[in-house]
């Protein structure tokens, strides 16, 4: 996949179990002065309160995302939970590319690994990986946007993704919020230069 403007850039991949801190290491990311732009990705569920369109993710209906599908718009999708689907559009790496920026992306697990074969050596893919599954089900209670059993639910998903650490390049494990924004910067300013 290459724009009409011939810049080709690189991809950022930052994965993790849901609530090991990855989009806020990600906000962290972006703060930096890098000529980097965040990926939105397009899904088929509700927006969370402060969630906008456009801006956090594409809210598609489900018809909408399906016929996308069948147009063979994403380089990547996946259907997260039944019902749920997530996924990258083409269009939306040529909109950061034309600005001459590279991508970061801020997918699940099967995402990452999804793109990381699609970018190949382009890509360097992260792993954020909280300091246990009792944090991580600590973290994912204090959200407060999820009942009972979609957080029984998201920590046995979470487990199965931490059988895929080794399929990264990098593996962050997110302790201490300072040090690990210190160890993604400098993973990502060494890997564009």
């Amino acid at each position: 996949m290459n724009p009409s403007n011939d810049f080709q850039g690189k991809a950022i991949i930052i994965s993790a179990p849901s609530g090991a801190g990855k989009t806020t290491l990600v906000n962290k990311l972006l703060e930096a002065k890098l000529p980097l732009l965040f990926s939105i990705s397009a899904c088929s569920r509700n927006p969370r309160d402060g969630e906008e369109n456009n801006k956090d993710y594409y809210f598609l209906s489900i018809e909408e995302f399906q016929q996308k599908i069948n147009t063979q718009e994403f380089i990547e999708w996946e259907e997260v939970y039944k019902g749920n689907f997530y996924g990258t559009l083409k269009k939306e790496i040529e909109r950061i590319w034309k600005k001459k920026k590279h991508v970061v992306f801020d997918v699940d697990v099967i995402g990452g690994v999804s793109l990381k074969e699609y970018f190949n050596e382009d890509a360097l893919c992260i792993f954020i990986k909280p300091p246990n599954l009792e944090v991580l089900a600590q973290r994912l209670k204090k959200r407060n946007s999820d009942d009972k059993e979609s957080i029984k639910k998201r920590i046995e998903k979470s487990f199965e993704e931490m059988k895929s650490m080794d399929k990264f390049d990098k593996i962050i494990v997110n302790d201490k919020l300072s040090t690990s924004s210190k160890d993604i910067i400098e993973i990502v300013e060494k890997f564009l230069m």
